[in-house]
């Protein structure tokens, strides 16, 4: 086969922009320790402006807020005394570990891998495309196992449909990182951010509770429509690109088919475990519907029911049935232990997501003991009521702001425990509920992952596209990425402002 040169991959002006986000990037620590010169920023601030007897008041109570000082008595006894409050209190810990025990049971099952496997077998064309950008969606359950899982089974379904397997290595890459916070299932990312978004809300209301389902209706929804984009864009755009004929060898390998299809045995486990999860369904549905049933809430409620506050170990049960079932079945569990062990591996892997955990929950407990962020919550809101700017167009200042701290703070958890102290209470203020705060955020966390080279993830798919095309580099992959990360940013923007500007729910109760 004659060798197709493949076309420049970007200009130098990208280049140049890449380059200068890798060296800001770089120079900034680990999350893990920049939280904890955050923390120090916290206590030097707050003993100044102490000092100063800085103070706001907020116009519609006539309520004084002033800072308190971290370096008085009571200020040491929040750094000192109450450190191991402050984690074991920190709303997201205990959900993201209850929902873990069971995704980790459904994920070393092979529950997961053949489902997303089942899903782009046996499917050719465009409807490839779209199959396997919507696997990626249901792939987010397995969180950062995602990449490691789809990306090589996007290339061998595109090797086996005849098609380039550079292309189907960046739609899975794309799909999995510019939707990473939209999934037609719940994932341990709702039981996350909504922990956080807790924990700041809490700061103005303190009996406001935001679930793991907040933005489940929006995060469906916007699931379907980021792989539909994606596979407009790739259909219409990307297989235009002359370079990707080299990518395919003279004859295509059918066996490569069979690699993707899952076995007789792996489709029989995973039909059963299918329906035990829609009989578990169907079984809290049958649950719910008395209303003199235990699991609802005041007044026979359904949102503020006890299935609702405490999705986190519910979703953990579900996983664990799926993951059981589909185990025995398939012969990748033999014995109960097996299941223990799948548990362990699970937590074990959330050791460095619990490290981080332990350095943000002390500067979130800084920042709201001292009042900083109340008073810039406040005056912020101020401002913006002054300028009358439509809670619309704020929403999506917001998103453009992260936006651009995504490109070099890659970790989504650390981005929003960094953002949302400030811009939960402050649009609270406005009327606009931390619910739709955190949608927008979701929508501006994901569209840019797949073209910062400071993710690690962006370099792990670089490496399974060198597989197939050893000449490629970051300017390669970038020119993949930046067409589909720009249209699933504007599309996507534009989908949340009108479902905000249409007053449709975010998720249940919303």
């Amino acid at each position: 086969m004659k060798t197709v040169e493949p076309r420049r991959a970007l200009s130098p002006v990208a280049f140049r922009s890449f380059a200068a986000i890798e060296r800001i990037g770089n120079k900034l620590p680990d999350p893990f320790w920049l939280f904890w010169l955050l923390a120090l920023g916290v206590i030097a601030l707050s003993a100044v402006l102490s000092a100063t007897g800085f103070s706001v008041v907020q116009d519609s109570t006539g309520k004084t807020i002033a800072v308190r000082n971290l370096l008085s008595a009571d200020g040491l006894t929040v750094i000192v005394d109450d450190a191991m409050q402050n984690f074991a209190s920190f709303p997201p810990l205990p959900t993201i570990i209850a929902v873990m025990l069971g995704i980790s049971v459904a994920d070393r099952s092979g529950f997961i891998t053949t489902l997303l496997r089942r899903m782009v077998a046996r499917v050719s064309g465009r409807y490839l495309t779209f199959a396997l950008s919507l696997a990626a969606m249901v792939g987010h359950i397995a969180g950062d196992a995602a990449y490691v899982t789809l990306i090589p089974i996007g290339a061998l379904a595109f090797r086996a449909a005849g098609r380039s397997p550079v292309l189907g290595c960046v739609v899975a890459f794309v799909s999995i990182s510019a939707g990473y916070d939209a999934s037609p299932s719940l994932t341990t990312t709702d039981a996350l951010l909504s922990g956080i978004t807790t924990a700041a809300a809490q700061t103005v209301a303190p009996h406001h509770t935001v679930t793991p389902v907040a933005n489940y209706f929006f995060g469906l929804a916007s699931s379907v429509l980021i792989a539909v984009v994606i596979t407009v864009v790739v259909e219409t755009v990307l297989v235009k690109r002359p370079d990707l004929a080299a990518d395919l060898a003279d004859d295509t390998d059918a066996a490569l088919a069979q690699t993707v299809e899952p076995t007789a045995r792996e489709q029989r486990a995973l039909r059963i475990a299918s329906l035990m999860a829609a009989a578990f369904v169907a079984a809290l549905v049958a649950v719910m519907i008395p209303t003199g049933s235990p699991l609802r809430g005041p007044g026979a409620g359904v949102i503020n029911s006890p299935l609702f506050t405490g999705m986190a170990p519910v979703l953990g049960l579900f996983f664990a049935i799926l993951g059981v079932v589909y185990g025995r079945l398939a012969g990748t569990f033999t014995r109960a232990s097996d299941v223990v062990a799948a548990m362990t591996d699970g937590v074990r892997s959330l050791a460095p997501t619990l490290v981080l955990f332990f350095a943000i929950s002390q500067f979130l407990a800084y920042f709201k003991w001292t009042k900083i962020g109340e008073i810039l919550a406040v005056s912020g809101a101020e401002t913006l009521q002054g300028f009358r700017t439509q809670g619309w167009l704020v929403l999506v200042g917001i998103a453009v702001v992260v936006t651009i701290m995504n490109l070099v703070v890659t970790s989504g958890s650390a981005l929003w425990s960094l953002v949302a102290p400030v811009f939960v209470p402050m649009l609270m203020l406005l009327g606009i509920s931390p619910e739709a705060t955190q949608a927008v955020y979701r929508v501006a966390d994901s569209a840019t992952n797949c073209i910062t080279p400071m993710s690690p993830y962006f370099l792990m798919a670089l490496r399974f596209i060198q597989t197939h095309r050893k000449s490629a580099g970051i300017g390669t992959l970038a020119s993949f990425t930046l067409p589909l990360a720009g249209s699933v940013w504007l599309i996507w923007i534009s989908f949340f402002t009108a479902w905000y500007l249409l007053g449709i729910p975010f998720g249940p109760g919303t």
